[in-house]
């Protein structure tokens, strides 16, 4: 496969989503599944509810009133036996309905005179009947979710103590660059590292689990080290720095180095333009651009839709919103811009530039502008940040 080099936005993101395989899967207890991304379809082991319960704290009665309260029903403890015609006990909300029952009669509507009781009831009044939820064998999550909470919760409700899900993709960090100061203030004519410390928190976000850091310095064989070393133990290798095509940049010659083939060499796109995608076997080598929104754009475009790729996930059409600001493009370019969406409108956040991270750090995700002018009204797609 020959290199995009140079291509349009859409076409970059396109190979991301479509060169790389999903990766392996573990079996872990359902409670420390929240966030992860589920390997195969998940079905009910049950039918839910399970049994016919009450909706209600009350009296199950049986046959026509009045009734004779003989007893109690609780949760988890089930009646044995019928419930006789003209006979009532009390149940509490989840307790399996005893077998006669006609109906529920709530507490608050009940009419009590020490064992007699009186009230208003209909057939299945307040019963949850079996299965009313799903039959065992349903689908209740489909492949390649990513789970929160409540699926969680109903997972482990439908009987599940474990369940597979998608292994997170192991990133091996490697920041190049000869002016980068990890501590303190700047001095010097050095930079503080603003990559190390936030790659971490979006790589998470995405699903990506971080197993290294390096700090390279601008030296060829430094570079061809650290990629060989990252190759060997991660599903993604991601480089800060060095993508373009300048005298201290190496990225280009490192990968020819170490056998990788690359995939997308610079894209039509600002900021971001020298982002880099190319893979050796199956571990995908993103080279994101030094400066700090363009490197976050490059994370954006084409590191998400390979996380996204490798957990199985299903790449989703990005949605439409109406700009409440003009917008402009550079002529054949994308132009991704930070912002919030507010009352269902796009609002440009202050500080674009593509080596400042105020703007970025107070918005929720991109327009993506394509057109020389966008009219304020008029539609933009929308690419969130991860949260």
């Amino acid at each position: 496969m020959s290199a995009l080099i140079e291509g349009s936005w859409d076409d970059a993101r396109g190979i991301a989503q479509s060169t790389f395989k999903q990766l392996k899967s573990e079996s872990l207890p359902v409670a420390q599944c929240v966030n992860r991304t589920l390997a195969v379809d998940a079905k009910s082991l049950v039918d839910l509810p399970t049994y016919a319960t009450s909706a209600m704290d009350g009296y199950a009665v049986s046959g026509p009133g009045p009734w004779k309260i003989v007893g109690e029903v609780k949760a988890g403890l089930p009646m044995k036996g019928v419930l006789e015609s003209g006979a009532a006990v009390g149940i509490a909300t989840g307790a399996v309905i005893p077998e006669g029952t006609f109906g529920i009669i709530r507490w608050e509507s009940a009419q009590v005179d020490g064992t007699e009781l009186n009230g208003a009831v209909v057939k299945d009044q307040d019963i949850r009947p079996p299965a009313h939820e799903c039959k065992a064998g349903d689908v209740i999550v489909n492949k390649g979710t990513v789970l929160n909470p409540a699926m969680i919760g109903l997972l482990a409700a439908a009987g599940f103590d474990e369940i597979d899900v998608v292994t997170a993709p192991r990133v091996a960090l490697v920041l190049l660059g000869d002016e980068i100061q990890l501590k303190g203030i700047p001095r010097d004519g050095l930079v503080r590292d603003a990559l190390g410390p936030q790659l971490p928190g979006w790589l998470n976000a995405m699903g990506a689990q971080i197993i290294s850091t390096q700090y390279i310095s601008d030296q060829l064989d430094l570079v061809i080290t650290a990629l060989k070393d990252a190759c060997e133990k991660a599903d993604i290798v991601i480089t800060t720095g060095g993508t373009a095509q300048g005298p201290r940049d190496y990225l280009h010659s490192a990968l020819e180095a170490v056998g990788a083939n690359i995939l997308v060499d610079t894209v039509k796109v600002r900021p971001g333009h020298p982002m880099l995608l190319a893979r050796k076997g199956d571990v995908a080598i993103l080279g994101l651009p030094g400066n700090p929104q363009s490197a976050i754009v490059a994370l954006a475009s084409l590191g998400q839709p390979v996380i996204g790729s490798q957990l199985g996930q299903t790449h989703k059409k990005l949605a439409k919103v109406i700009t409440a600001s003009e917008l402009s493009a550079p002529q054949d370019f994308t132009r991704l811009i930070i912002g919030n969406l507010i009352d269902g409108q796009f609002h440009v956040a202050p500080y674009l530039g593509s080596a400042m991270l105020r703007g970025l750090a107070h918005s929720d995700g991109f327009a993506i502008v394509t057109k020389a002018l966008t009219g304020v009204g008029e539609q933009v797609r929308w690419l969130d940040l991860p949260a």
